[in-house]
């Protein structure tokens, strides 16, 4: 093996060779390649409202601010007012009806098609996204209303709890509570879970909770915008900081004094490599994993995350999907204007229709 790779990586030097594209990635002793500066277009095969989306970056910030606002609240609420204009299309584009509620004392959104025609079997869980510490107030609506609109299901969003008030595992435990109450009326195979970003996470993260504290696992997971492992993990984080630039790339070299919390310590002090968090490293965790659907973009900083824990799914037996949209960026689906987005929708819906028997 170790020879025919090495005959392969030789006949690919000797063709490189021949063609001259300018200045090359130089590849270092302990496996760093260092590359060189360089200009990527959009993808031709984007559609047109994402090329001219991505035209429009270059009259808008390219990356996330160095510092977050200290203040929780000012950040919360930042977030929800440039999300606005995507909540004021998603509403436009589809019609549901939302209600409040309390489950177990956990506060819920339920989502369901505004002429009261819905699948009365099946219902499903959303975890929004937001760094486990934003995003309840919109993130939670663009996650659910597509999915319930075109599916006819019910949508229940959780509002889990987040930092920094809190500490893993109190999310995961919120959604486990609301979980068991669904169980009063669902049958476990009829109640799907899914989330993207930081509910993605958490959608992993229940997949793996769930059988470890004696409740039965779902009938399905789809894990968005995620996978099953730590985010800022793999090839991704660092190509996607400089093809993106949401997200800062990991601190050089592992230096955590480098590095940048987003999740606002929710994780401080836990074992970020462990089955509740990380169920993807632990292939006895996931062989419980019912059906799960994984769904990521090309440049989005979650695609080594993604493809890693699909391919572990697969490793230990389980049916999983993989959506990988070209030219696509973090939790892409949140623009429902956008071709790449309704397809993805309709695959969402399809998906859950098929496993949730």
């Amino acid at each position: 093996m170790i020879l025919a790779a090495s005959v392969g990586c030789a006949a690919t030097i000797s063709i490189a060779q021949e063609v001259n594209w300018g200045e090359r990635p130089t590849f270092h002793e302990d496996g760093t390649v260092t590359v060189p500066s360089f200009d990527l277009p959009p993808s031709v095969f984007s559609s047109e409202e994402a090329k001219a989306l991505q035209k429009m970056r270059a009259r808008m910030a390219g990356a996330m601010p160095t510092e977050m606002p200290k203040d929780i609240a000012t950040s919360r609420k930042q977030l929800d007012k440039m999300l606005a204009p995507q909540l004021e299309q998603m509403r436009a584009m589809y019609d549901v009806e939302v209600s409040e509620h309390v489950l177990d004392g956990v506060p819920v959104r339920l989502v369901k098609p505004a002429d009261g025609v819905y699948d009365r079997d099946r219902v499903l869980i959303n975890l929004h996204g937001g760094a486990f510490s934003v995003c309840w107030e919109s993130c939670s609506l663009l996650e659910s209303i597509p999915i319930a609109a075109l599916g006819d299901f019910e949508v229940v969003s959780v509002n889990y709890r987040m930092a920094p008030e809190n500490r893993h595992p109190a999310g995961v435990e919120d959604v486990a509570k609301v979980y068991a109450q669904l169980l009063r009326y669902h049958e476990p195979d009829h109640i799907g879970i899914y989330g993207c970003s930081a509910g993605g996470a958490l959608t992993a993260q229940t997949g793996a909770w769930l059988p470890a504290h004696g409740l039965p696992q779902a009938g399905a997971l789809g894990i968005f915008g995620a996978g099953g492992v730590r985010f800022r993990a793999g090839d991704s984080a660092y190509v996607a900081a400089y093809i993106d630039g949401s997200f800062p790339p990991p601190p050089d070299r592992g230096d955590p004094t480098k590095d940048w919390d987003i999740t606002r310590g929710y994780f401080a002090g836990a074992d970020m490599e462990g089955a509740d968090i990380s169920p993807a490293l632990h292939q006895d965790v996931l062989k419980k994993f019912p059906p799960t659907l994984l769904l990521t973009g090309t440049r989005a900083m979650d695609m080594s995350p993604a493809i890693y824990t699909n391919s572990m799914l697969m490793k230990a037996g389980v049916e999983t999907d993989l959506i990988v949209g070209e030219g696509m960026g973090h939790c892409y689906i949140m623009m429902p204007t956008l071709p790449e987005s309704q397809d993805a929708y309709a695959a969402i819906v399809a998906f859950f229709k098929e496993h949730l028997k």
